[in-house]
């Protein structure tokens, strides 16, 4: 936690000229009611992470995820493969139980 001296994130409203400058840097062409929707919503959203700097986090240990550590794949496990027969089925142009491509010259 930071202390009640150390500002991250102060209590702020944008400005037309910012919400202009951050929709140029999105490559955005906003109309000025569309502005003025989104200064209201980013206004909202760094004032509530102003709010949140005011937590006291000093018992809360680093995380990187709430989430329980889990893997999502399977376990790895060898399969038969395909016979060469198969992998060639469909190739164009078979040569030597090979794909056979056309030459590739620059």
């Amino acid at each position: 936690m930071t202390g009640k001296g150390d500002v991250i994130i102060a209590d702020m409203s944008l400005s037309n000229e910012e919400v202009e400058h951050i929709a140029n840097l999105a490559r955005l062409q906003l109309s000025p009611g569309e502005k003025e929707i989104y200064r209201e919503q980013l206004s909202a959203i760094l004032d509530y992470f102003a709010r949140l700097r005011n937590l006291d986090t000093s018992g809360i240990p680093p995380t990187s995820s709430v989430l329980p550590p889990c893997t999502v794949l399977r376990k790895d496990e060898t399969r038969p493969g395909l016979t060469v027969q198969e992998l060639l089925s469909n190739a164009q142009e078979v040569d030597a139980n090979q794909f056979r491509v056309p030459p590739v010259l620059e």
